[in-house]
């Protein structure tokens, strides 16, 4: 996914971003000083070395990371992801946002997260199994169903998530399909699991709409990043009666006011990988985060809207497919000129809440059909909803800040039930 644009350096700091958002909120709560040091600071960090032999002969070493950010209410819960950019300071941030997104939607999770620096658009198929099963292999005394439990993130899938609960069942001399999520239906996955963060972010969006008496059918929607959660997102919301009228990934950006074919762009983007040259639309010539629509779907990377181009976002609602896709300083310009943003915790928090389902499948033995899991899904995510937009009407503050009040509250709460070991 492109990165649209540059700017300070302290500003597109994932994990400075996501200390923000968590003091804001906190100091909100008059949260004694030391429970807040105690939930915002990550309990483990690891950085491994993993030697691979590539498809050529040689050996070349890649860094790994996993970060446990909280297991308060439950075992660390966070996907893995392999990117070139990847580094410490990001996977703090993603972990410690993945504590926040289980304790919006009252799972029984903690906050994790994983990922290695690697470029998986120029290695074999051959080295990335050996690469997921080493980082699986010497990492695996974090893992465990009790204990922390990845899930596919970026450039990650099922199918590397089979070879991860292949690796760790030989090491356990057990098959243990509830070590991962996201895996294929023939070795535990869930129904539903594939749409689940599309499904929930077009849940949060019904209900954003009910909310500003803003009708679905009709609304112009502009998604950006057309991978899984976009594109499903972009789906769902056309069978909503929404009007998709602009989408960009890395290849590019194409528009139509008039709307875009959903179901044909689909196909499109899965023969030609991108977007990019779909009949019927016409290149955008500017950053679609600056499109003229009424729903805007940032579900690409991080610190996509900026203090250096909020001001130009022209829509009422924001729904946050992406992890951190808004800056705290871009958060604040967003909500003087009145868009209503959907915060990624709560927004894209149906893929954690449909692993958890599969989680549960997994150690009962028995599956669900796919109309019970999405029922179960909803459930889940317009409860959530309702309780981070009270805790917004009630305190006066914008989504983000309520999100980040209900999630922490959850957490100080079980933290003071449970006391501190010392």
């Amino acid at each position: 996914m492109q990165v649209e644009g540059t700017n300070t350096q302290k500003e597109l700091n994932p994990l400075a971003n996501a200390e923000r958002q968590f003091d804001e909120a906190a100091s909100r709560l008059n949260l004694p000083e030391g429970i807040r040091e105690i939930i915002k600071r990550p309990r483990r960090a690891t950085i491994q070395s993993l030697p691979i032999h590539m498809d050529d002969g040689s050996f070349k070493v890649f860094i790994g990371y996993r970060v446990q950010h909280s297991i308060t209410r439950g075992p660390a819960k966070g996907g893995i992801r392999f990117h070139p950019d990847v580094t410490l300071e990001e996977v703090s941030a993603l972990a410690a946002w993945m504590t926040w997104k289980c304790a919006v939607v009252n799972i029984p999770f903690g906050g994790g997260k994983g990922g290695i620096a690697c470029d998986p658009t120029k290695m074999s198929k051959g080295e990335l199994e050996r690469l997921t099963r080493r980082y699986a292999a010497d990492l695996s005394d974090l893992f465990g169903p009790e204990k922390d439990v990845p899930a596919p993130d970026v450039n990650t899938n099922e199918q590397v998530m089979a070879w991860f609960m292949d690796t760790y069942s030989m090491h356990e001399r057990r098959t243990e399909t509830a070590v991962v999520t996201g895996k294929p239906l023939e070795i535990g996955g869930s129904l539903g699991r594939r749409e689940a963060t599309g499904r929930g972010l077009l849940m949060c969006v019904r209900e954003a709409c009910r909310h500003l008496n803003l009708p679905l059918a009709g609304a112009r929607v502009a998604v950006q990043g057309f991978g899984n959660v976009g594109s499903v997102s972009a789906d769902l919301m056309a069978k909503d009666g929404a009007k998709i009228v602009a989408a960009a990934d890395a290849s590019g950006g194409i528009h139509n006011p008039d709307g875009l074919a959903v179901p044909e762009l689909l196909r499109w983007t899965t023969d030609h990988r991108g977007v990019a040259g779909f009949p019927g639309s016409t290149p955008l010539t500017s950053s679609i985060i600056e499109y003229d629509c009424d729903i805007l779907v940032p579900a690409a990377l991080e610190n996509q809207i900026r203090a250096d181009n909020a001001d130009r976002v022209k829509t009422r609602i924001v729904a946050e497919g992406a992890n951190g896709p808004t800056t705290p300083d871009a958060d604040k310009i967003l909500e003087k000129n009145g868009v209503f943003v959907i915060p990624d915790i709560l927004c894209n928090s149906g893929g954690v809440t449909v692993s958890y389902f599969e989680w549960v499948q997994n150690r009962m033995g028995f599956y669900w059909p796919e109309d019970e899991v999405n029922q179960r899904l909803e459930q889940t995510m317009v409860p959530a909803f309702r309780d981070v937009l009270a805790k917004s009407v009630e305190h006066k503050v914008n989504m983000r800040v309520a999100a980040f009040m209900v999630a922490i509250e959850r957490v100080v709460k079980v933290i003071m039930l449970r006391g501190v070991y010392a």
